[in-house]
């Protein structure tokens, strides 16, 4: 069996900067409140109508692809994490096919949320492992912007988020102990509602708290309501400290256990590239863990949490400063909802 490198990484967030600050005009808020409950400052949006969790995506990937000095006609496989897709369908794999012009290959959406990129790596190393593929195209590609509540009701969960989009190119390699030494990957649904967008869906509120009143019709009309809309009921909802508490303990865990797996130490790690959920749990993990400032690589900072493209985002940003060498062990970690989480440990 083959071992899988990530052979070329890319990103791309949009130009819009909204800070703290500028959320002010929208809701009750102030700098001080985000950035002491998340570590935010501001967050990237894209424009309203040109931009796309495709279009996005596509950006990152060109990177990605020449990186990996290869071409977008040489990609056999593409795996696309996202929890905004273009479409509610089709998935965003065989949009981005088309744009890029590829050839007739497989393209396989996953919805992971937080841990989608992890998620997404990990089934790419199988197919490069097994010798199905040579070039998979791994993306992380989120729009927020266009589905948040930008009210005062919505804002615990509004501030957090931002879009943009992230990409790796994964081959083959036979250098014994390099690439990705191994994935770990877990889910817990027994408190799936605590981080959830319920609507539209196709559960019809069965099994919540406050079900909606649907219209008074023998088929259809359980969608998207007006009534949804004017309620709020139609936006995400995060039960934030939940996660908070459920999230602090699982990251060390996965990355210990990735750690295990391969007679490692923390000690070992020479850069751990969490999701960007919230700067207060990185840093809450990182003193988990023991590692020095050095060790963690952060951003949420500058682009809020972007969800399945956040570890995609930081990696190549981190590996654009110099932050990552040949040889370095690179530890990647996700959780989000549902709740999912994973780790991934890489000899670059």
């Amino acid at each position: 069996m083959f071992q899988s490198k990530i052979a070329g990484i890319g990103h791309y967030v949009p130009k819009n900067v909204y800070t703290n600050n500028d959320l002010t005009r929208f809701m009750d808020t102030t700098d001080e409140w985000i950035q002491e409950r998340t570590g935010i400052k501001e967050r990237r949006y894209a424009d309203r109508l040109e931009e796309t969790t495709t279009s996005m995506a596509i950006e990152a990937a060109k990177i990605a692809i020449e990186r990996a000095k290869t071409t977008a006609k040489d990609i056999d496989f593409i795996i696309f994490a996202t929890l905004s897709p273009d479409y509610y369908f089709p998935g965003c794999g065989v949009l981005l096919q088309r744009e890029m012009g590829m050839g007739e290959i497989g393209a396989l959406d996953i919805r992971n949320q937080c841990s989608g990129f992890v998620y997404a790596l990990s089934i790419a190393d199988q197919f490069i492992k097994t010798g199905m593929y040579k070039n998979i195209l791994v993306v992380g590609s989120e729009k927020h912007s266009f589905a948040l509540d930008f009210s005062t009701r919505g804002r615990a969960v509004s501030v957090i988020f931002g879009d943009g989009a992230g990409a790796a190119v994964l081959q083959p390699t036979t250098e014994t102990g390099k690439g990705i030494l191994s994935t770990h990957l877990h889910s817990d649904g027994a408190d799936a509602e605590k981080l959830a967008m319920y609507y539209p869906g196709a559960s019809g509120g069965k099994g919540l708290e406050n079900r909606p009143e649907w219209p008074d019709q023998e088929l259809g009309g359980m969608f998207v309501t007006p009534k949804m809309l004017e309620d709020g009921s139609a936006f995400p909802y995060m039960d934030g400290q939940a996660v908070f508490k459920k999230a602090v303990v699982k990251f060390p865990e996965v990355i210990g256990e990735a750690l295990a797996k391969n007679g490692l130490a923390p000690a070992d790690i020479d850069l751990l590239v969490p999701h960007q959920a919230n700067l207060r749990i990185s840093q809450f993990v990182q003193k988990t863990l023991g590692l020095a400032d050095d060790k963690v690589f952060n951003n949420i900072q500058k682009y809020g949490n972007t969800t399945a493209a956040s570890v995609p985002i930081a990696l190549s940003e981190a590996w654009e400063e110099g932050r990552i060498k040949e040889g370095d062990l690179i530890c990647l970690a996700a959780f989000g909802a549902g709740f999912t989480w994973g780790s991934a440990l890489i000899r670059w």
